[in-house]
């Protein structure tokens, strides 16, 4: 097991070669994840697969990385719930599980270290982001291991049923009323990703792309990856531009840093980056995966939550973020948070 400690350029991919976990210590901003961003990583660990790359779109984290060469481990089937995503990032929320805690503070550098992942996936089973019983569980991912396997060949969507089928699972009706999705919609998305991957990290042409991935149409491939991510694949492939890393996402970041406690309007930072809300919102959805609006919310929030676990006020919060009212934040710390703010600092002394 190899643990580092980095301080990460912004906007670099890291490309994972092993599984691993990233427990980011201080910073602030988001993280980017086999394109999809994220903000809401504070207080959790987060567990990738080889192949995903993590993306950090600030200067200012700190992480520690921990790499796990061990395969046999991952052959544990309560083990690669933490890292065989179904429809999102993978974590463990550490607010809620003092082991986790205890382990990646006091004991990470000792031979014992790799227990995180017993002691993590515990903890996965009893958050229960899905509401399944522990067999339920076993055949959802037994399900994803197929289609990890097998997106690339050619199959249609009843043949693919099929073969999970044949394990006698009722594959259909157990994705779909635990997940949300039904095995076609998993199916496309692995495809997708994958996708994108081969499209922004690779030379290959979009025709050998869209074959790889068992299409056999290229044409039809455009069409699907254009009505699902809003560019085609070689629009992609320009505006990802990985190698260059320009500089427009640490502009807008800087920006909602400074600004975000004061100014909330799309207008004010169209202004200031001199573009168009139009063309500013364009141009933060295809090069950040999210929306302008999403990313000031996690800011709000982001110093929010830290000012609440430092024990301001609701009030003073309220006030530092330009609320109106206390129960205008408290309204809008819940509705993105899942909790009030009252419940969300008792947390903090619940553990």
């Amino acid at each position: 097991m190899m643990v580092k400690k980095m301080f990460p350029e912004i906007n670099k991919v890291y490309f994972m070669d092993t599984y691993t976990l990233i427990h980011i210590l201080s910073g602030k901003g988001s993280i980017e994840v086999d394109f999809k961003n994220y903000g809401d990583w504070k207080d959790k660990a987060i567990y990738l697969e080889k192949g995903q790359y993590i993306k950090f779109l600030s200067e200012d984290f700190c992480i520690r990385k921990i790499e796990f060469p061990d395969k046999e481990k991952f052959q544990n089937s309560e083990i690669r719930v933490l890292f065989k995503h179904l429809i999102s990032l993978g974590y463990i929320n550490l607010m809620e599980c003092e082991d986790c805690q205890r382990y990646l503070s006091d004991t990470i550098f000792s031979d014992q270290a790799s227990d995180i992942l017993d002691v993590s996936s515990k903890q996965w089973f009893w958050q229960n982001p899905f509401h399944a019983s522990k067999d339920e569980y076993q055949i959802i991912f037994d399900i994803k291991d197929v289609i990890d396997k097998e997106f690339s060949n050619h199959l249609t969507n009843t043949e693919l049923v099929s073969l999970i089928n044949e394990k006698g699972y009722n594959a259909q009706a157990l994705i779909k009323n635990k997940v949300g999705l039904s095995v076609k919609s998993l199916l496309g998305n692995k495809r997708l990703t994958e996708g994108q991957k081969e499209i922004a990290f690779t030379n290959k042409s979009i025709q050998e792309i869209s074959y790889d991935l068992g299409y056999k149409d290229a044409a039809y491939f455009n069409r699907v990856f254009k009505n699902n991510i809003g560019q085609t694949p070689l629009e992609f492939r320009e505006s990802f531009d990985y190698k260059n890393r320009d500089l427009f996402t640490q502009d807008i970041l800087e920006l909602l840093k400074t600004h975000h406690e004061q100014e909330r309007s799309l207008e004010f930072y169209a202004q200031k980056m001199h573009l168009s809300v139009k063309a500013l919102s364009k141009k933060v959805r295809h090069k950040m995966n999210t929306s302008l609006g999403q990313l000031i919310r996690l800011e709000l929030i982001h110093t929010a939550k830290t000012m609440l676990l430092e024990d301001e006020t609701i009030l003073a919060v309220s006030q530092k973020l330009n609320f109106e009212e206390p129960n205008h934040f408290s309204r809008f710390f819940k509705h993105y948070v899942g909790l009030s703010p009252s419940e969300f600092k008792n947390k903090k002394y619940n553990l």
